[in-house]
């Protein structure tokens, strides 16, 4: 399943190319008007914060509304700038909740955890570990959120309980995807954070969540199945066949495929 993830991930990426460029300019803004200016012109230390807060925020907003839109994306419907804004409606709460989390997250690893360390002994210790692994544990059920949102809607309850299902239920998967993201983030660098960059992170959490749903309804539609033996060849059959053989050549020049 992991292998095909890849494939199709990256093969939705190149589709929409001139997509995710589009989606990353827009973040790029973000970052720039409010973190990057006001700390370059000299905000003070809590003025900064303020800054980075909103930053945060507004880039998140901006990661669910792009999630919303990869999620028509990963379904292999073509994507266009009205009917992205469209998303908007739906997008921007599990945006603005995802964005106070990543508030938190950033402010705990920034000052809770070095705050915690500072303090001697074995309690300050504790606090600090404790607060890291909850962390970690909010930061990898969070991919799932967003695209749970997009392709099922339901609220912010119910899909917070089934991101914390799937995690617990896919723990090597859900590691797989947060480096598998981080790897991403850190190949953008060499693209200016063109691509695939957040918009390239949004796809494939949207393609991860379709995928890895399958088994849930495989699940459901057959009782007592042993879950530890997923039929994966068959429930990606249709998938496949969508993605498709692909050629370097058909990929450059799909004018010419076939030719």
């Amino acid at each position: 399943m992991i292998g095909f993830f890849i494939k199709k991930a990256f093969f939705d990426g190149w589709d929409n190319l001139f997509a995710l460029a589009a989606f990353n300019v827009m973040q790029l803004l973000l970052l720039l008007a409010f973190i990057v200016l006001p700390l370059s012109l000299g905000a003070g230390d809590a003025l900064s914060m303020v800054f980075i807060a909103l930053g945060i925020l507004a880039i998140s907003l901006w990661q669910a509304i792009s999630t919303f839109a990869m999620n028509d994306a990963s379904d292999y419907r073509s994507l266009g700038i009205k009917s992205s804004f469209a998303h908007f409606g739906e997008a921007w709460k599990p945006g603005l909740a995802v964005g106070a989390l990543n508030v938190v997250l950033w402010f705990s690893f920034t000052v809770g955890i070095p705050f915690y360390l500072m303090q001697k002994g074995f309690v300050g210790v504790f606090l600090a570990s404790l607060l890291f692994w909850t962390c970690l544990v909010a930061a990898l059920a969070s991919q799932y959120y967003l695209p749970l949102e997009a392709r099922r809607g339901g609220g912010f309850r119910k899909n917070v309980k089934v991101a914390l299902m799937l995690l617990i239920d896919n723990l090597g998967f859900s590691l797989f995807l947060f480096f598998y993201n981080v790897l991403t983030l850190v190949i953008s660098a060499f693209t200016a954070f063109m691509a695939p960059g957040l918009a390239g992170v949004a796809l494939a959490t949207a393609d991860a969540v379709k995928l890895r749903l399958k088994k849930y309804e495989w699940l459901e539609a057959n009782p007592g199945a042993d879950r530890r033996r997923v039929p994966w060849t068959e429930l990606l059959a249709e998938e496949k066949e969508l993605v498709g053989v692909r050629t370097l050549k058909g990929m450059i020049f799909p004018w010419k495929e076939g030719k």
